[in-house]
């Protein structure tokens, strides 16, 4: 067996609208193709024997046991590998089911997807399911390790999944579905879209400000601000050397904290020093983090931890520092072992609680309590292994929100205001929270930016909180989502000019409008990136610029199949047509896949948005049966009973009637604008160009765009090189002209030859060419239009001939051309500058070039030199 290819999905796609993480091998079974699973002796009692927790996983019927019944029948190995590599990302700790096989149209090559959720760890689980089957195949099953192979995933898993802090933010905004957006690939996140965006990189939002995080930052500081603010902290001040230690020391009195100036998490901190040698130790090791050291008071009592956020009170905790109980018969490195071993610990922040490292401070904490490692405790005896209570070194935390008294509510409010902190964690001592700390001799100690929300999403005691929240209601006030409008645009033909023309209508309604075409990224008409950018990495380019009011996006194909789209959800989406074009590449290899394809963004619409949907086009009007949203229809015919249906129920559709474009929503009739007046139509002579106008005032309308905004938009949007570079550029020179268009597929094509015959020209003359990855039956195609159109073709060659040579594209070509007039005039150029040199000198007067380009630069640069030489002759027999 081979693997040929490896995709990962992130959103979207073509196997689930809703699964938006999935993996696609691409597996070529070779000779497994012709032996399925039951041909292998002891096949499924190995896998049984190595996996037996497969039992479990269901197949069609529905339940357990199945998948092993379809093993023991005989099924392929592709599906054997999806079930694994599925069953061993579960055996690691993910909870997950979806999974598909399925032929990709040449024989023995398989699509197996399943889901995943680290990148990393779904890859590796594919291709330890592949080694699985190859060992069990070859009867090698005693070799595999499993346990190895789950916990590699684990540790790959854990390398990248976020932290509970950010995990909670992040799971709150996909429970209110706002678009979340990886912004580096660890806690750097962006929550919405647009100009409505947030971010959030752990708990530090865009909305927390520099000063505050360095005030918070600055222990010394923030005590001074809050004395001044008369709320209690303890006494101290900030030492740079050894020799101004033991005057503060005389000023304070024991016992004290010594702790790093920026220091967090209770790192290099050393708490209720009593003698200067045990302070001389605790400065050398706050030292190591921090060049100038904080001395305080100590303050006697228990260690809290409250959270705020938008200045407000939330949660508070009870923290507990890493601590063993004795056995009277355990020593404490075998009592913390056995901590260690709880699932619920893990390291950093790995999980809910963090494993207790035996380091330098916890060892000098057990020799000042006259212990060691090897030590016994008596029964009963608590051991406390740290200084602080921190769950990043091994505390525990017990929640106590509710005990909270008023008066310390409104004190904690009062120092977040105080530094300035939309999120903030205080660190209070005190003998409780019940009485007012102000009364009880508590103060406190720290205020922190980006405190963690562990010990309140599971604390180790009490009532769980979603402390997420408040951070959204605060980002998101008014049950806000952070999207922008949005309009997605696919189907074979008509894409980018579609997706243009909304831009421009979006931009004459005043909005900062960013798009994607094939011909690259635009915001407010300036070119950001110059390629084709019709796949989810462009789409995110946008919809990560923070000036952008208003998204257009073209979604072709290609990128919904390498990755899936680039939103999760749109307000609008297009489809314009479908028609036969790149079949055969990615598994897609009938118009029906084809459709299913198209058919991804219409099905991303939001409950309340508009699939805007080709009533005249079959394959894209039966996408109406699996929407979730409103419907738009567009039609070119006033009379199609699909308008008509739709209408009498109240709906919504745009249409061609005696020549005016026309807006109906249920029996009310809205003239929009007479064809004629619609330059891009030319003169209602361009049917394709007047279906894509009808799918952009339906997209306009339903973004409540004004109807008198849209006919302006219409009647100033002039095709040309720069509104529409490749699409229908006509060139007029002095006895000819020159129409440049991308039509590449049979279906574009039909539809430009029947506006080429509209036009007056003595001759018609067309430089073509095939698409190297296109079917022979397409490539064919696509001359049988070329041989109905024109009187003469050149035939050209693209750059990239995309896996065939020049001969057979030729050949190809000339069969087509031949099968419907055996007579026209056919050359071979190999260049595209060359075919339209070629193509000029052989014109006759009046005669028409049609260029189906490739580089539209090079070929205007060619035309517009053949202008000026033209224009200096003519000036020339002027002047004489």
């Amino acid at each position: 067996m081979k693997l040929i290819d490896v995709k990962i999905l992130r959103g979207p796609n073509f196997w689930s609208v809703k699964r938006h993480h999935l993996i696609q091998l691409t597996m070529d079974l070779e000779e497994m193709e012709f032996r399925p699973t039951n041909t292998h002796p002891d096949f499924k009692d190995q896998l049984q024997l190595l996996l037996p927790s497969l039992y479990e996983h269901r197949c069609s019927e529905g339940v357990a046991g199945g998948f092993f019944e379809r093993v023991d029948q005989g099924t392929w190995m592709g599906h054997v590998i999806e079930h694994i590599a599925i069953e061993l990302q579960n055996l690691a700790g993910m909870d997950l089911g979806f999974g598909q096989t399925r032929g990709t149209g040449k024989e023995g090559v398989y699509h197996i997807v399943y889901e995943y959720v680290g990148e990393d760890a779904g890859v590796y689980a594919g291709k330890a399911a592949i080694r699985i089957v190859e060992a069990l195949i070859a009867n090698r099953s005693s070799e595999l390790m499993i346990s190895s192979e789950v916990e590699e995933i684990k540790r790959l898993w854990n390398a990248s999944k976020m932290g509970p802090s950010t995990a909670s933010i992040v799971k709150e905004a996909k429970s209110r579905n706002i678009p979340v957006i990886s912004l580096d690939g660890d806690s750097l996140f962006q929550l919405g879209y647009g100009c409505r965006q947030k971010r959030i990189e752990a708990t530090i939002t865009s909305n927390t400000g520099i000063i505050a995080t360095d005030l918070a930052g600055d222990k010394d500081r923030t005590k001074q601000m809050l004395l001044a603010a008369n709320i209690p902290a303890p006494a101290g001040g900030v030492i740079a050397s050894v020799s101004e230690l033991q005057d503060l020391i005389e000023e304070l009195g024991y016992p004290i904290v010594i702790k790093p100036l920026d220091g967090n998490h209770g790192n290099g901190a050393t708490i209720n020093i009593e003698s200067y040698d045990e302070a001389l130790t605790a400065f050398k090791r706050a030292r190591k983090i921090s060049d100038k050291i904080v001395v305080e008071k100590y303050i006697a009592g228990k260690d809290f931890r409250v959270l705020l956020v938008n200045k407000k009170f939330i949660a508070a905790a009870l923290r507990t520092p890493a601590m063993v109980i004795g056995d009277g018969r355990h020593t404490l490195r075998e009592l913390i072992d056995k901590i260690n071993q709880h699932p619920g610990r893990g390291f950093g922040h790995d999980n809910m609680l963090t494993k207790i490292d035996v380091d330098d401070v916890c060892i000098e904490l057990l020799q000042k309590k006259g212990y060691n490692l090897d030590s016994i405790l008596p029964i009963g005896e608590a051991c406390t292994l740290k200084p602080t209570a921190n769950l990043s070194t091994g505390g525990t935390a017990m929640d106590v929100t509710e005990k909270v008294h008023p008066k310390n509510i409104k004190l904690f409010e009062r120092a977040a205001r105080t530094i300035g902190l939309d999120i903030c964690g205080i660190d209070v001592m005190a003998a409780d929270l019940s009485s007012p700390i102000t009364e009880n001799g508590g103060a406190i100690i720290e205020i922190n930016a980006a405190p963690g929300f562990r010990m309140h999403l599971e604390p180790t005691v009490g009532q769980p909180k979603n402390v997420a929240a408040p951070v959204l209601d605060m980002l998101f006030p008014l049950n806000g989502d952070g999207r922008i409008p949005l309009v997605a645009v696919t189907g074979t033909n008509g894409k980018t000019t579609t997706t243009r023309l909304i831009a421009h209508i979006a931009g004459q309604a005043g909005l900062t409008t960013g798009f994607t075409t094939t011909d690259g990224i635009y915001i407010d008409n300036d070119l950001i990136e110059k390629a084709d950018c019709s796949g989810p990495g462009s789409a995110q380019m946008i919809l990560k610029d923070s000036s952008v009011e208003f998204a257009v996006l073209e979604t072709a194909r290609g990128g919904i199949l390498r990755s899936g789209l680039g939103f999760d959800a749109c307000d609008t989406a297009i489809v314009t047509n479908v028609a036969e074009d790149h079949l055969g590449l990615g598994g897609i290899d009938t118009i029906e896949k084809l459709a299913r394809v198209k058919s991804v963004v219409p099905e991303t619409v939001l409950p309340h948005g508009y699939a805007i949907l080709n009533a005249d086009d079959d394959l894209v009007y039966a996408m109406k049966e699996n929407l979730k949203c409103n419907l738009a229809l567009f039609s070119l015919y006033s009379d199609n009973y699909r308008i008509e249906e739709h209408c009498s129920r109240g709906g919504l559709a745009a249409y061609l009637e005696n020549g005016y474009l026309i807006l109906r929503l249920g029996n009310q009739i809205m003239p929009v604008e007479e064809v004629k007046n619609v330059p891009l139509t030319f003169n209602g002579k361009a049917e394709f160009n007047i279906a894509n106008a009808l799918a952009a005032i339906l997209a306009a309308y339903t973004h409540n765009i004004r109807i008198s905004t849209i006919r302006k938009a219409l009647q100033n949007f002039i095709p040309s090189q720069e509104t529409t570079p490749g699409r229908m550029n006509i060139f007029h020179l002095k006895d000819f002209s020159v129409l440049l268009d991308y039509a590449h597929n049979p279906h574009g094509l039909k539809a430009l030859g029947k506006f080429i015959k509209t036009m007056e020209a003595a001759s018609r003359i067309g430089v073509i060419t095939g698409v190297g990855d296109r079917r022979d039956e397409d490539i064919v195609a696509l001359a049988e239009e070329a041989a109905r159109i024109f009187d003469e073709i050149i035939i050209r060659h693209d750059n990239d001939l995309r896996g065939r040579t020049h001969e057979e594209i030729d050949r190809l070509l000339t069969e087509g051309i031949r099968k419907i007039n055996m007579a026209i005039p056919v050359s071979y150029v190999w260049c595209e500058c060359d075919a339209v040199e070629k193509a000029i000198k052989i014109r006759k007067p009046n005669a028409l070039i049609v260029v189906l380009i490739e580089n539209i630069t090079s070929v205007t640069e060619c035309i517009n030199r053949h202008q000026q030489e033209m224009d200096k002759i003519t000036a020339l027999r002027t002047a004489v």
